[in-house]
């Protein structure tokens, strides 16, 4: 816990947004992406770890972060907030770019070390989740799934949710045995969420 909480008290810097595979910066940190359909909350998982209400753009609206956003952790981790897929408010033929640009860069980024995949805990895992599970799996792409908005629910219906969905990681060759439940409003999961970040992070120098 304390390892990170040290990390993420680092300054945390809006590096750029890249709309194309030939816009994203040059690999110099082992990078954490966030992923999920539209409005499961990346954004907002990002602000709630670096404690910067403001850093992330959030949106009520399906499908406002439309480019792969960089943020540096100090000289240690690049957080990678991407776009949503699924369901989204703009135009089918922008989605599809954006979606392609998302599965791009997950099969391709070698210094990707890890994909947080963010599963809305009143919702579980639905088929587009599945989609890119399976993708993960076949590229070899390591992934660990994190409930959000866990302070919707009740913590039993919370805990039934995270079992269900351990049963079916059990499946799936490139998962991370372990399913982290997390809340932005309420900080639960955070710390144990930068904890386990940290183990990936940049030594310190």
């Amino acid at each position: 816990m304390e390892a990170g909480r040290v990390l993420f008290v680092a300054p945390c810097a809006f590096i750029m947004a890249a709309a194309s595979l030939t816009q994203l910066p040059d690999a110099d940190l082992p990078e954490i992406a966030f992923a999920g359909r539209s409005n499961v909350g990346k954004s907002s998982l990002v602000n709630a770890l670096t404690g910067r209400s403001t850093l992330a753009r959030t949106s009520n609206t399906p499908g406002r972060t439309q480019q792969v956003i960089f943020f540096r952790l100090g000289d240690r981790l690049m957080l990678v907030d991407l776009p949503g897929y699924g369901y989204a408010e703009a135009p089918k033929a922008v989605v599809r770019q954006w979606t392609g640009l998302v599965y791009d860069y997950l099969r391709g980024r070698p210094p990707l070390r890890r994909t947080l995949l963010l599963i809305d805990a009143r919702h579980g895992l639905k088929d587009n989740d599945r989609q890119v599970m399976a993708m993960l799996d076949s590229a070899a792409v390591n992934y660990q799934l994190v409930l959000t908005k866990a302070d919707k629910l009740k913590p039993g219906q919370v805990e039934t949710r995270r079992t269900a969905i351990l049963a079916e990681l059990a499946r799936h060759t490139a998962a991370y045995p372990e399913v982290l439940v997390t809340s932005s409003n309420s900080g639960q999961g955070i710390p144990e969420l930068r904890a386990a970040l940290a183990e990936i992070a940049h030594p310190k120098a």
